[in-house]
């Protein structure tokens, strides 16, 4: 992992400090192990209104602006003062976005050799003195650099990005018609594509591997929770829909292996009762654990499930006939089977069910408004893309931009296929929950059964893994200072599955999930703080306020602005209106 941040506590104080403690936080990244900064240390202060930073190299003072985690020290006034030595310090070694792992590492203590830099009016000693030496070599921070390949890069963000809002995009091609459902697509990945770049640049600039500390360099504190509350919102819009499709598949799943042939009243079918069974016998236990450890196996397992599930879905589609004759009776909502024969006749039935067969290829309706919100839902990725960057072998932003724009281009595909088939399949009787929809074809379907409990064991698996970040941000936004609590711990875990639970089992369907994340924390994800960030932190004497790129950042930060003021606006609208016949609930 070429990222590492550590946090030295330093006794005795800074001189003049009035015999405060002190904090001096170490970055080791690529960009300082290049030739150009081989070591590098930010001496952070919060005096009055404003944090000043300075990053000390071989011989340089360079001053910067503050970019570290958990700025913290009671100096009064003033700037850095040179170090008095000998020094003993401990060291709290930081997760590459930015959170504090739990725990205390040991440091060896350094020798009073440590030699001062001057710089212009200030004087601080050399990042040098503060790094472990080996007794056989010397220490390089090359030793830290990334060992991920390009390829598993790829697969990782691929990872990242695929998710449950795959199961909710051929509802959303029957509710915009093929042709503006691929436009809309094509339109979202290449503006997530684009805000990966503006990430990435931003990213360069400072030196900071993490979506929250971007934030925090741009705009200080509020940008920094401004950021944590859209990436806390994202996952547990994730966690949600997760959840659901618990609630959802569970039941029918119990329903096939005990050859119920209707559901019965039992509470072994109710999804309510079941995904509470499974949040408190698998997922709370699990989300107690201080480490992901092997957890972090079933993310790969995910992508792989989701792969089977596009292989079915594709598979099925020239396997299941349209249309069904009780399947279009259930589906068409405004007229029944025995109606149309009562009423119309037989040619009349088979007129309109031949009808109901032909793909639409331009749509407007009341749903047409949870498309994009559905597909920026689909495309988040954006948290993870430092991360993975951090651990990327011979990391460079050219490089990691083509693993952006491979993992995207692949992510794309299997959307694209997946909604396809899906709506090809089912027209427009498709389900805001995909899989879902196959229960009205065969209950009993084992390739179904088989990729009902892959997706089950896949996002159960997941829930914990999204927690923990949730967790981790609400410690670091309320309980920064604050050394860890087992009950702490437990409580935080108790009210997120809590709250989450009572989401999933009050809200009508997975759509409403799908609509409001992906119209509020995933376009301020994708459009909103990448654009405004890099308008921030780009210098003026690199890039003045009214040049091309800033402009093109603020055109698209406003984008970003109107696409989630409108699509919240025809959402509530819509449930307000109370016109939405989503399926797929329980």
């Amino acid at each position: 992992m070429s990222w590492r941040t550590h946090v030295f506590k330093l006794y005795p104080p800074v001189a003049g400090s009035r015999g405060q403690q002190a904090e001096v936080h170490v970055h080791v990244c690529p960009e300082w192990t290049s030739g150009r900064c081989v070591t590098a240390a930010h001496f952070l202060w919060e005096s009055g209104p404003w944090a000043q930073g300075m990053r000390v190299t071989r011989g340089t003072v360079c001053s910067v602006t503050s970019d570290c985690v958990s700025v913290r020290t009671s100096v009064p006034g003033g700037g850095p003062r040179a170090m008095e030595a000998p020094l003993q310090m401990e060291m709290v070694e930081l997760v590459p976005n930015g959170k504090h792992l739990e725990g205390l590492l040991p440091v060896a203590t350094p020798t009073a050799s440590n030699q001062r830099v001057e710089g212009p009016g200030r004087s601080c000693v050399e990042g040098e003195g503060f790094l472990q030496k080996s007794p056989s070599k010397e220490p390089h921070f090359t030793d830290f650099e990334g060992k991920t390949s390009f390829g598993m890069s790829v697969f990782n963000l691929s990872n990242a990005i695929m998710g449950s809002g795959i199961l909710g995009l051929a509802y959303a091609m029957a509710n915009t018609g093929i042709i503006l459902f691929l436009f809309l697509l094509t339109a979202v990945a290449l503006l997530s594509s684009y805000s990966i770049h503006l990430l990435l640049k931003s990213s360069g600039i400072v030196g900071i591997r993490a979506y929250e500390q971007l934030g925090y360099r741009a705009f200080g504190t509020p940008g920094k929770l401004a950021a944590a509350l859209a990436i806390t919102l994202q996952n547990i819009g994730a966690m949600s829909s997760y959840l659901y499709i618990i609630k959802s598949e569970l039941p029918l799943v119990i329903q096939t292996f005990l050859n119920l042939e209707e559901q019965t009243s039992g509470w072994y079918t109710n999804g309510n009762y079941l995904v509470i069974l499974v949040s408190v016998i698998v997922i709370l236990p699990l989300a107690l654990m201080r480490q992901l450890g092997y957890l972090g196996y079933s993310s790969g397992f995910s992508l792989s499930c989701m792969v089977f599930f596009l292989i079915a879905v594709i598979y099925k589609k020239f396997h299941v006939p349209c249309p069904l004759p009780l399947h279009f009776a259930n589906i068409t909502g405004n007229f029944s089977l025995s109606e149309v024969i009562k009423e119309e006749g037989q040619l009349q039935m088979e007129t309109d069910a031949t009808a109901f067969c032909i793909p639409s290829y331009f749509t407007l309706n009341t749903q047409t408004a949870y498309t994009i919100p559905i597909m920026a839902f689909a495309f988040v990725c954006h948290p993870e893309v430092l991360p993975i960057y951090t651990e990327l072998k011979d990391p460079s932003k050219r490089k990691m931009q083509h693993i952006s724009n491979l993992s995207i281009a692949v992510m794309y595909v299997m959307y694209f296929l997946a909604a396809l088939f899906g709506y090809l399949t089912f027209y427009d009787g498709v389900e805001s929950e995909l899989l879902h929809t196959y229960s009205k074809v065969d209950s009993f379907d084992v390739l179904i059964l088989c990729v009902r409990v892959a997706v089950l064991t896949a996002v159960t698996l997941t829930v914990p893994i999204v927690l923990f970040p949730v967790r981790r941000a609400i410690q670091q936004m309320m309980f920064q200072d604050q050394e860890f609590s087992w009950l702490r711990h437990v409580l935080i875990a108790l009210s997120l599955l809590t709250c989450i639970n009572l989401l999933v089992i009050f809200a009508p369907n997975i759509l409403g999930i799908f609509g409001v994340i992906g119209a509020t924390s995933a376009p301020c994800l994708i459009f909103i703080f990448p654009a405004i960030f890099y308008f921030r932190i780009m210098p003026i004497e690199k890039e003045p306020a009214r040049s091309t790129p800033k402009i093109l950042a603020l055109c698209f930060a406003a984008l970003g602005l109107l696409l989630m003021t409108m699509s919240l606006s025809f959402i509530i609208i819509d449930w307000v209106s109370g016109t939405s016949q989503h399926g797929g609930s329980h």
